[in-house]
C-alpha cells in the first residue's frame, strides 16, 4: 500500500489506543462511577462529521449497554437558538471532537452547561478550550493527526467511548473485550481489503450498509468516501434500506456490506440475495459463516466482541480508503475544499 500520511496516521491507532487505555483507567473509571451516582433519565451527544458518527457510536453503546436513552443534541440549537431546554440539568452531554475548537461546538457546548448539564468532553487536545469548558474530560491520546481526512482520532474516539460506557455500565464483558483493543485493530490495520479497489475505482455513486453497531461505522466510511475519493456515498441500516432506498439499486452498483457480529444481523442473508438479484456487486466485511454473498468477501476477524468487531471494520476500512483515493487520482492527505478545523456557527 502506498505510505501517504492518511495511510501512516492510520496504522498508529492501535498503538494509541492501547496506550490511551492505560493512561485513562483511572480517570474513566472515577467518570463512570460519577456516572453512575448521577443515575441521568437520559444522556445527549454533540458533535459534527466524522465525530458526530462517533457519537451515532455512543449513543448505541449507552442504549444498549447501559440502558440509557440517548439524544443527538444538534449544535445550531445551543449555537444559533440558544433553546437549550432546561430538562438538561444534570444530564451528561458528550461533546466529541478532534480540535475542541469548532465555533459552533463550543457554543453550544456552554449554552447545555448554563442550562445544567455535565459537559463530558471526548477530545485529542486537552487542552483545547472544549476540555478547559467541561467537567469530566476524556482525552483520546490520538496524537498528532495532520492528514485532513480523520483516521487514527476516529478509532481512538471509538474506544474512549466503548471505555466510558464500559464504565459507566460495569458490562464485565465489554471491560474484558477492551483488554484485547491493541490486537484485535493490529490484526484490522494488516488486514488487506484492497482488492474492493478495482470494483469501486469507477464508481460514481454507492451504499454503504450497517446495523447496529456497524450503522455508524457505515456513516464514518461514506463520509471517507466523499471526503478522500469524491464519491457519492451515503450509509444506511441494512434493514432500513428496504424501506425505499432499494430502488436505486441496479446491475453493476457497488453496495459495501459492514455486517454486524451481533443480533443485529437478522435478515442480512435476505438483504444481500435482494442485492445478488438485482445484479448489485456487493463487497461485505464481517460476515457469519453461514451467509455466502454473491460478490466479493473482505477478510476480517468474526470471533470478537461485536463491539471490537465494528471497530475493527472502520480499522481496515482506512487502508481501502486510502488506496481508492490514489486510484481515482486525488490525494487522501489533502482533499479539496475542506480543512482540518471546521469553523462554522
Amino acid at each position: 500500500m502506498t505510505r501517504t500520511q492518511m495511510f501512516r496516521e492510520a496504522h498508529q491507532a492501535p498503538a494509541r489506543c492501547a496506550e490511551q487505555l492505560r493512561l485513562n483507567a483511572d480517570l474513566v473509571r472515577q467518570a463512570g462511577r460519577q456516572l453512575r451516582e448521577l443515575a441521568p433519565p437520559f444522556a445527549a451527544t454533540l458533535a459534527r462529521g466524522s465525530s458526530d458518527q462517533a457519537a451515532a457510536f455512543a449513543k448505541f453503546l449507552l442504549e444498549t449497554h447501559a440502558q440509557v436513552p440517548t439524544l443527538s443534541h444538534a449544535p445550531s440549537v445551543g449555537s444559533l437558538y440558544h433553546a437549550t431546554s432546561a430538562q438538561f440539568l444534570d444530564v451528561p452531554l458528550i461533546a466529541i471532537s478532534q480540535s475542541g475548537r469548532s465555533p459552533d461546538l463550543l457554543a453550544a457546548a456552554q449554552d447545555a452547561r448554563n442550562k445544567g448539564a455535565v459537559v463530558i468532553a471526548v477530545v485529542n487536545d486537552a487542552d483545547s478550550p472544549l476540555a478547559r469548558l467541561a467537567q469530566i474530560v476524556i482525552p483520546v491520546h490520538a496524537g498528532p493527526e495532520t492528514s485532513v481526512a480523520a483516521t487514527k482520532s476516529f478509532v481512538c474516539t471509538l474506544v474512549a467511548l466503548t471505555h466510558l460506557v464500559a464504565e459507566w455500565s460495569q458490562d464485565g464483558a465489554l471491560l474484558a473485550a477492551l483488554e484485547n483493543v491493541g490486537e484485535v485493530l493490529e490484526a484490522a490495520a494488516r488486514a488487506d481489503w484492497t482488492s474492493a479497489v478495482d470494483l469501486l475505482k469507477g464508481a460514481s455513486d454507492m451504499l454503504v450498509l450497517g446495523r447496529g453497531p456497524t450503522l455508524p461505522i457505515a456513516g464514518e466510511a461514506a463520509l471517507k468516501l466523499k471526503e478522500t475519493s469524491s464519491l457519492h456515498a451515503e450509509a444506511f441500516s441494512s434493514a432500513e434500506v428496504a424501506h425505499g432506498p432499494m430502488t436505486l439499486v441496479g446491475p453493476g452498483d457497488p453496495v459495501l456490506v459492514l455486517a454486524p457480529l451481533d443480533v443485529a444481523r437478522a435478515g442480512l442473508r435476505e438483504r444481500l440475495d435482494d442485492f445478488a438479484a438485482r445484479g448489485a456487486r456487493v463487497i461485505a466485511a464481517g460476515l457469519p459463516e453461514d451467509v455466502e454473498p454473491a460478490g466479493l468477501v473482505l477478510p476480517s476477524r468474526t470471533d470478537v466482541h461485536p463491539v471490537l468487531g465494528a471497530i475493527a471494520q472502520i480499522q481496515s476500512f482506512y487502508g481501502l480508503a486510502n488506496e481508492l483515493s490514489l486510484a481515482r487520482g486525488r490525494n487522501p492527505d489533502n482533499p479539496p475544499h475542506l480543512n482540518k478545523v471546521t469553523r462554522t456557527l
